[in-house]
């Protein structure tokens, strides 16, 4: 009987991990076009990076997935960031993007020439990714940060949102 509990905990962390990597990735898409970056690398690299992410929510390893938004001018502003958080909640899938779709209305375009950088930050030991590799954030001194709120959850984790400008 416990060989079934165990299979039904990993089933479902897997499907947890499935779900808040698409909430994740969809959010981060629509906030790129929404401002105004091109999509296309992006979009290229969506599989590789869905994959990833799963693995490293399902592993409980990923804090957060950043995305930094660099300037023609040097200045990377406006960056997102969006914390994982683990542990038992209620056992159904929440997806709260409509929420995060009227948030969109607050945020402004970038100028043209714009590009983006992706980070994942960890809590401890991960597994290896393809296509990803260590890099260096930038400050976040001086910058102002506003919740965009819950963006979705699983029975073992959930995902939210924050804006810094």
């Amino acid at each position: 009987m416990s060989a079934v509990a165990t299979q039904t905990r990993t089933h479902t962390a897997t499907h947890t991990a499935t779900h808040l990597a698409d909430i994740i990735l969809g959010s981060l898409g629509d906030l790129l076009a929404y401002i105004g970056i091109d999509t296309s690398r992006f979009q290229r690299q969506f599989d590789q990076n869905e994959k990833a992410i799963a693995a490293w929510i399902e592993e409980g390893s990923l804090e957060e997935v950043v995305l930094e938004c660099h300037r023609p001018g040097g200045g990377v502003t406006p960056i997102f960031e969006f914390p994982v958080t683990y542990g038992s909640s209620e056992a159904r899938f929440v997806d709260s993007r409509a929420a995060f779709a009227r948030y969109l209305n607050k945020v402004s375009s970038v100028p043209s020439g714009t590009t983006y950088r992706l980070f994942c930050t960890f809590n401890g030991p991960r597994s290896e990714q393809p296509g990803w590799e260590p890099g260096t954030r930038a400050s976040t001194a001086g910058l102002h940060s506003t919740s965009m709120g819950g963006l979705g959850e699983g029975p073992h984790a959930r995902v939210s949102g924050r804006h810094l400008s």
